[in-house]
């Protein structure tokens, strides 16, 4: 049996700059029957370990370094003892959720991992976090955009860390230039093509946010 997407939605909390929202989040996991690589531990421990099901995990890859995104990786790496992998640049998001731990290894832009016969390819997309990474999936035709690249536009960058004009270069520059068929799976939310997202660049741009 060939590599496989499975999803599952957790639901908490996301806190910043003094403020919490409640938020649903994308946990996105690609694998076979025996192994996998999870992306994002958002709320939930146990969900997630759930979805894995005792396949070995080869790697948990966080997008970016905000709260929701991480809240649970260090009950999930306890569970299941795979290395937590972040962008350098979202340190300081770490170092806020877990100040006494680090993450056991950083992402570099083209970095791949590879689980069940397909790689993935991380591209760095700063904007709504410095450190915020896509991953690419070439063999499913797919991007996992994190916060970066939304149904409807760019992730939100009115926080500190984040810039709008860094993340509109990075979606014009490193997504858009995508193949027009490849499905975007995001980190909230609906999933949305490079197709549809990409005839709206200027509209976000005259919108500013």
């Amino acid at each position: 049996m060939g590599a496989r997407i499975d999803h599952l939605v957790t639901s908490g909390t996301f806190s910043l700059d003094g403020g919490t929202w409640e938020v649903d989040n994308n946990v996105w996991i690609i694998g076979d029957d025996s192994e996998c690589i999870v992306i994002d531990a958002p709320h939930d421990a146990g969900a997630i370990v759930e979805e894995i099901n005792g396949r070995q995990v080869r790697a948990i890859l966080l997008t970016h370094g905000h709260d929701d995104h991480i809240r649970a990786v260090g009950d999930l790496f306890d569970a299941v003892r795979a290395p937590i992998h972040l962008h350098p640049d979202d340190r300081m998001l770490w170092d806020a959720v877990y100040p006494d731990t680090a993450p056991g290894a950083s992402i570099t832009d083209g970095d791949t991992f590879s689980v069940a016969g397909v790689t993935l390819q991380a591209i760095h997309t700063p904007g709504h976090s410095p450190g915020s990474v896509c991953f690419y999936l070439p063999d499913a035709g797919t991007l996992f955009s994190g916060d970066t690249l939304f149904r409807g536009g760019p992730g939100a960058t009115g926080r500190s860390y984040s810039d709008f004009p860094t993340i509109i270069e990075s979606i014009r520059t490193r997504l858009l230039t995508l193949p027009a068929d490849t499905v975007v799976r995001t980190g909230h939310g609906d999933s949305t093509s490079i197709a549809e997202e990409a005839p709206h660049l200027e509209e976000w741009i005259a919108r500013g946010h």
